[in-house]
């Protein structure tokens, strides 16, 4: 890396007064953890984890 090189920095557009912040997706990764969490181990799963001890 040469030392004194400039760096181009991107920055992102000021938000628009009034505008909401978007939650949407976060919301969205939220329930998608919160299902995978609830899911149970397939037995073929727990079967190769038993080989392992």
């Amino acid at each position: 890396m040469v030392p004194n090189a400039k760096r181009k920095v991107e920055r992102k557009a000021p938000r628009q007064k009034g505008a909401a912040p978007d939650t949407s997706v976060g919301h969205a990764l939220r329930s998608v953890y919160e299902k995978a969490v609830e899911e149970d181990i397939p037995q073929e799963m727990l079967d190769l984890l038993g080989k392992l001890k």
